[in-house]
């Protein structure tokens, strides 16, 4: 496996992608279609997402394990933060559901993943 990407999301949102084949939610509340892309993230750079993104989230996330070579859509690394030059992964289309290797459900606050 190429090193994963992760994706973070709420765990109805993943059962419904799961249940219709394919994943469409960019990031909390905004749709690919609305964003163009979906929000990723490598390992190094989870907690920086999780401290900025999601911290004021007061329900369960699940944090998405996603194999890159598995990806039917177009991944990208662009600059996520401009005052860093930082680039993070965005998949330029859906995510298929096959491509998710590994779930990890995340407990508010938010910040370090719950062990299964």
């Amino acid at each position: 496996m190429a090193s994963p990407i992760h994706h973070v999301t709420s765990p109805r949102t993943w059962e419904r992608a799961v249940a219709e084949g394919t994943f469409t939610e960019s990031t909390l509340d905004r749709s690919l279609e609305q964003e163009g892309f979906i929000h990723c993230c490598d390992p190094a750079q989870l907690d920086f997402v999780l401290a900025t993104f999601y911290a004021g989230v007061g329900h369960d996330l699940l944090l998405l394990t996603i194999d890159p070579e598995l990806l039917e859509s177009r991944l990208v690394r662009e600059v996520g933060n401009p005052e860093t030059g930082e680039e993070f992964p965005h998949v330029y289309g859906p995510i298929n559901p096959d491509a998710v290797v590994g779930t990890r459900l995340l407990t508010p606050p938010h910040g370090a993943p719950v062990e299964p």
